[in-house]
């Protein structure tokens, strides 16, 4: 039950940050899935890691 809640929070953050949005995650488990998606995604992301979560940050593709 716990993992799907948190892959379908992980689809969440994922929709935001295609939108353009910015996303945090505060779990190990949580910031694993989000890499995972990312990468399989083909986006471009900034990864600010800190002592209490990873902020996720869309970089802008027009230069």
């Amino acid at each position: 039950m716990f993992v799907q809640y948190k892959q379908r929070i992980a689809n969440e953050k994922i929709n935001r940050l295609k939108d353009g949005y910015s996303a945090y995650a505060e779990s190990e488990e949580l910031i694993r899935l989000m890499k995972r998606r990312i990468q399989a995604n083909n986006l471009t992301i900034y990864e600010d890691h800190t002592d209490i979560g990873s902020w996720f940050i869309p970089q802008d593709r027009s230069g």
